[in-house]
């Protein structure tokens, strides 16, 4: 399989861990919206909801395991990076690679697999909450946990491919780019009546340079 088609492959995988990942991140402004109402009935008008405990505790559940793969796309997992972003990155490159191989191929498959189980006995016996009575239906929450474990899956290869290719290149593949804290500056700068063109400008540049450097650390910097 040649570079672009491996190239392409990644894309496809970003995308996908991306779209799931920004969709279902709407479920902060869902989950705010309930608290809210939650504590205007529970403080004001002294009628709490008995259910409201287990739809913010699904709603944030679901939002934490599709995030996953999203997260592992853009490379911001939480890492030790005190001796990680001082290796070249053939070296970052191999330890990853052991690392998905001997923990996380393992320990996703094990989540699928006893997710979807766990997930298809909640649909047999048709499972509601037992902390308060009546509660909500729990099968659709724990369908999350084996679709969750898929895309983080896929996404997982995706990473591996990206440490063979920086094996034989001795670069890190390009990710799909997201919006990041440099996009806010520059939107800040563009409509801001104070700051004429050049000095945008050279704001701007400023701050790409910084980034790049602290991405270059990050990457162990050149081969």
């Amino acid at each position: 399989m040649n570079a672009q088609k491996i190239e392409r492959l990644l894309q496809v995988a970003d995308h996908v861990s991306t779209w799931a990942g920004k969709a279902c991140a709407w479920l902060i402004m869902l989950l705010m919206f309930t608290v809210c109402i939650e504590v205007f009935k529970r403080y004001i008008l002294n009628a709490p909801t008995a259910w409201i405990f287990d739809a913010t505790n699904m709603m944030y559940g679901t939002l934490f395991m599709m995030c996953g793969a999203y997260t592992l796309s853009q490379d911001a997992h939480v890492r030790g990076d005190f001796l990680y972003s001082s290796m070249r990155p053939r070296t970052q490159a191999t330890l990853d690679l052991i690392l998905y191989i001997i923990f996380f191929v393992p320990g996703v498959i094990a989540l699928v697999y006893a997710g979807t189980d766990y997930a298809a006995y909640s649909w047999r016996i048709g499972e509601h909450s037992n902390i308060t009575s009546n509660g909500p239906a729990v099968y659709p929450f724990k369908t999350i946990i084996p679709i969750a474990g898929v895309l983080v899956m896929i996404q997982g290869i995706a990473e591996i491919a990206r440490c063979i290719v920086c094996l034989k290149t001795g670069d890190w593949p390009a990710r799909l780019k997201d919006a990041e804290e440099i996009d806010v500056v520059e939107q800040q700068l563009a409509k801001s009546q104070y700051v004429d063109e050049e000095s945008r400008k050279r704001a701007v540049e400023s701050v790409h340079e910084i980034d790049e450097s602290a991405h270059q650390r990050l990457k162990g910097g050149q081969t």
